[in-house]
């Protein structure tokens, strides 16, 4: 049996086989990896309706302002001829996007605020059963025991600029939470997983799928100085439907386990944090799930870590 080992270890030595700094930009290799990038952004444009002028002024956008960001001269910024070196986006397309007020940002943004919430709530022991499972909660004091926990010290330890009331109706029409008759709310997912509303939908896809493609984009840098980021996956293939529904099961209970223990060591983190100096980092950590129809028959294999830089053949 032949054995592909491709992912990076956590040993230095690995990482920098696997992901090597300091080496030149490659444009070749970068198109290659972009073209398959833009497959799942090409059906997303089509399904909601996005067209190529649009998407051709967002990365006009985006690289005005990562060349701005990133590669600015020391003491002096960039100029616009620099920048348009540096991306070929026109002087004048440079200029105006330079030069473009910012949109408003929504005052009180509700999901954010309502993630949290489920984050506490998973992972803070005061909400917790002693197995670990999420206590239903009274949606106030007064309507739980003297002592407990409730919904609304909960949302109070999130956030005091959105009430508890409008912060449960939104996890109740996104299908999070269940406000029972007795007066007690009950989490119905230890995930963030709306199952309503479109905007909830795209925010996450957003966030999740923008820092998970940073990380990797980091650890590609060329001269690149700073740690690498963990950015790694497993994939099996020529498996059967009900196999492969079996592996999307187990992910997900993987998944629950893993989010609520990183959630229990960011809860301390953050408390570790407070009045400490220098500059705040925000950190993301995530996870996907992927199956598809394989598109040509390939001789079976057994899981494999996901395909890096270099790969080792070993056989027996």
């Amino acid at each position: 049996m032949q054995t592909d080992i491709t992912a990076k270890t956590a040993s230095t030595a690995a990482d920098s086989a696997l992901c090597p700094g300091g080496g030149l930009p490659d444009p070749v290799l970068a198109e290659q990896a972009l073209a398959e990038v833009l497959q799942p952004l090409a059906r997303l444009m089509i399904d909601h309706g996005v067209q190529l002028p649009s998407l051709v002024d967002l990365l006009k956008k985006a690289l005005v302002e990562q060349a701005e960001l990133a590669y600015g001269l020391a003491d002096k910024g960039s100029s616009d001829t620099r920048i348009s070196l540096l991306t070929g986006v026109h002087r004048k397309d440079v200029k105006r996007l330079r030069h473009a007020p910012e949109p408003a940002a929504p005052a009180s943004p509700i999901v954010p605020i309502a993630s949290s919430v489920v984050a506490r709530w998973i992972s803070e022991p005061r909400f917790l059963h002693a197995d670990q499972t999420p206590r239903p909660l009274a949606r106030t004091p007064t309507r739980g025991n003297a002592g407990e926990p409730d919904f609304t010290t909960l949302v109070a330890e999130v956030s005091r600029d959105v009430g508890a009331r409008a912060v449960l109706d939104e996890l109740v029409r996104l299908g999070v939470v269940e406000s029972r008759e007795d007066g007690f709310v009950t989490l119905k997912s230890n995930s963030f997983v709306p199952k309503e509303g479109l905007s909830e939908s795209f925010h996450f896809l957003g966030s999740n799928v923008g820092e998970h493609l940073a990380a990797a984009v980091h650890n590609l840098r060329p001269a690149q100085s700073e740690p690498f980021m963990l950015e790694q996956s497993a994939f099996s293939e020529d498996l059967s439907p009900v196999q492969a529904d079996m592996l999307h099961k187990r992910a997900r209970q993987l998944w629950t386990h893993a989010l609520q223990q990183f959630l229990q060591s960011a809860t301390v983190a953050w408390q570790r944090s407070e009045g400490a100096a220098g500059p705040r980092r925000r950190v993301r950590f995530g996870v996907y799930f992927h199956d598809k129809v394989q598109a040509v028959e390939a001789a079976p294999t057994p899981p494999l870590l996901a395909p890096r830089k270099t790969k080792r053949k070993t056989k027996p």
